[in-house]
């Protein structure tokens, strides 16, 4: 019998890409990548992976919509999303995060299939615990809605599923593959890309109580994202809403630190925040882990310094 398929929505992605390069290193070719390409940098992603076909996002969500067969599926893995926190367009953000998910979703379960997505830890927003508990849950902007509103929806669901859901809600992600994603790619990227033309990284200044650099992160490498992204892959009876996040957070001097490091080089410097960041600035995020490892995840995370060199030494060769 043929390998089932196995379906990535935002394959060409950060995550995506990384969790595509995942399943191939454990023998999976038969990956149907969902993607938007508009933005034809992203391909680089893929380059060097093995996928059996692509389809464009829109052109995927238009056979759902007419139950296109395709063919025997093992499982779907949703990290198709709008990431960038600073936009707006709430009619634009909904269609893509809300919209597009709430069908997927549902199409899964018509067809009984596992689906692990990507929440985000931007649901938490004005929240001073990180908890995945309702009376927790304060978004601040409407990316976080979006993702919010989501993860409402498949709590109505869950009771009476049809099969796994499982939805993720990243931290502060950080690895190879997110140069595509500009201003939103991680501080240990622009770190270093600042350090790659010149002598000298910036962190923004002290703030909320905080020393100069030292509002803290749940800072999570990708490969440890994706290991977590597998484990619910591995054991689809382990259902519901999980942080992924390490559960330690660290500020942001640690991730300068660990970039200044690996250069050998360098120096750090602070910078004052741009003209209204400051107040809608999230100072710390510390994911609870308490109910990914009451469900069974055991495998330790990376901490920041030894994250940032595994990343610099693959991103730097």
């Amino acid at each position: 019998m043929s390998e089932p398929l196995i379906i990535v929505t935002g394959g060409a992605g950060f995550i995506g890409s990384n969790l595509v390069r995942h399943l191939n290193e454990r023998g999976h070719r038969h990956i149907l990548v969902v993607d938007d390409l508009t933005d034809g940098h992203k391909f680089a992603n893929l380059a060097g992976l093995h996928i059996s076909d692509y389809l464009d996002k829109d052109e995927f969500l238009a056979r759902l919509q007419c139950n296109a067969d395709f063919g025997r599926i093992q499982a779907v893995f949703h990290q198709g999303a709008c990431s960038t926190t600073t936009e707006w367009n709430g009619r634009y953000m909904m269609e893509v995060n809300f919209e597009y998910s709430k069908q997927l979703l549902l199409w899964c379960q018509q067809h009984a299939l596992p689906l692990v997505y990507a929440s985000s830890a931007a649901v938490y927003g004005g929240s001073e615990q990180f908890i995945e508990q309702f009376e927790h849950e304060k978004p601040l902007n409407v990316y976080g809605y979006s993702k919010y509103l989501f993860d409402q929806y498949v709590r109505r669901v869950l009771p009476h599923a049809r099969a796994a859901i499982v939805g993720l809600r990243y931290f502060n992600v950080y690895g190879p593959n997110e140069q595509h994603k500009a201003g939103m790619a991680s501080v240990a990227y622009h770190l270093n890309k600042q350090l790659k033309t010149g002598d000298v990284c910036k962190l923004f200044e002290g703030s909320h109580g905080y020393s100069d650099g030292g509002q803290t992160r749940d800072f999570i490498h990708v490969d440890d994202v994706c290991k977590v992204n597998l484990f619910f892959f591995d054991n689809p009876a382990r259902h519901g809403i999980f942080n992924c996040g390490t559960g330690r957070a660290q500020p942001f001097n640690d991730v300068a630190k660990a970039v200044l490091a690996w250069h050998g080089r360098g120096k750090l410097e602070y910078i004052p925040f741009p003209p209204g960041l400051k107040d809608a600035y999230q100072a710390h995020t510390e994911a609870n882990t308490k109910a990914l490892r009451a469900a069974g995840y055991t495998q330790p995370f990376l901490d920041v310094a030894s994250g940032v060199k595994q990343y610099l030494d693959v991103m730097n060769r």
